[in-house]
């Protein structure tokens, strides 16, 4: 993997060249954003190294297989608001990043999924055990990298990790008595997705020396663009491309975990919305009992092109406008246009 490939990865997903760098200003951070990607990607394969030859091999698994750096590339952007690319900046960039790699091991063994960025998923290959205990060990790598900066750095990795396994168990419990489930799945996105993003976005704050105040509104940014960065995977999930999307099309669904195109559709009473739905819970049930994965395809589908598909594209640009609220305390100039323009980014991808 040349150190290049993240960069065009993140290019053609968010359009980071034509869309988050098109300003005349934030455009000529470009250069200083890729070679800290550079930097990172170089610090990842350095840290993802082990020595015994099974962990080695199932840890740089899924970085091999490419992604999108959007952490680090926040990281690195929000650095510019204080002393720029710091060491320190790598290094948290990175170990956010390892985070961020350690729970798609654990997502992919409770959601039964079947691939990750175009290839078989780890617990696919080696099995749960080993795809667990590979998460376990990223995130003990992050943790160390983490501790070499103090207590400062070590409390954002604590309480992003808190917030990623919190996000997890309610996911995996579901609402209870009481709660709105629309309301409820967000909060899970807040802390699945939104909490580490958030966390990226600070941390290039923190590290690079920029104003204490500059905290709290890049955190809520980064929680927000977070939410409607996931939103628009629901959407994408269903999408009928899976070289698009690196995953087998409506994969959270077919495993019975719920999106936000389904959660919109059990608010709609119309009898069609009424039937999908029934038709949507059968196939889970039967899947579940061992059916081929295939009978949900035809629904699927349908979902794809029903209203509440587009009221969930609606809810991410409602989530992107907050995010860049958020960034009004930031002084104007190319990291705010940059950042504001990632926000539209994340809810403007191909679905």
């Amino acid at each position: 993997m040349t150190p290049s490939a993240p960069r065009s990865r993140l290019a053609s997903k968010l359009g980071l060249t034509d869309r988050i760098f098109a300003g005349p200003r934030s455009r000529r951070l470009l250069a200083t954003v890729e070679a800290g990607l550079d930097q990172v990607d170089d610090r990842l394969r350095e840290e993802l190294r082990v020595a015994d030859p099974i962990a080695d091999a199932t840890s740089r698994y899924l970085y091999e297989a490419g992604g999108k750096r959007v952490r680090p590339m926040l990281a690195l952007l929000t650095a510019q608001l204080g002393e720029g690319t710091t060491d320190e900046v790598v290094q948290g960039a990175t170990a956010l990043e390892m985070t961020h790699l350690g729970s798609l091991y654990h997502d992919d063994v409770m959601d039964a999924a079947d691939k990750r960025r175009g290839i078989p998923s780890a617990h696919a290959v080696w099995g749960n055990s080993i795809a667990i205990l590979t998460g376990d060990l990223l995130f003990s790598r992050a943790s160390q990298i983490m501790a070499r900066h103090g207590d400062r750095a070590i409390r954002l990795q604590s309480d992003t990790f808190e917030r990623l396994v919190l996000g997890q168990m309610h996911e995996t419990v579901g609402p209870q008595e009481g709660d709105d489930p629309v309301e409820f799945y967000l909060q899970v996105l807040s802390d699945k997705t939104g909490s580490l993003i958030a966390a990226a976005a600070q941390a290039g704050v923190i590290f690079s020396g920029a104003p204490a105040e500059f905290e709290d509104p890049i955190f809520t940014f980064g929680d927000k663009a977070g939410v409607a960065f996931q939103l628009l995977d629901d959407v994408i999930d269903l999408s009928a491309d899976p070289d698009e999307t690196g995953k087998v099309p409506g994969t959270d669904l077919r495993a019975g975990v719920p999106t936000m195109p389904y959660l919109l559709l059990t608010r709609r009473e119309d009898a069609a919305s009424t039937a999908l739905r029934v038709q949507i819970d059968e196939g889970v049930a039967r899947i579940a009992d061992g059916a081929d994965p295939e009978l949900l395809d035809e629904p699927l589908a349908a979902l794809r092109e029903h209203d509440a598909t587009r009221a969930t594209l609606d809810l991410a640009h409602a989530w992107s406008r907050e995010a860049i609220d958020a960034l009004d305390p930031i002084p104007d100039g190319p990291v705010r246009e940059a950042l504001t323009r990632f926000a539209q980014a994340v809810a403007d991808r191909s679905s």
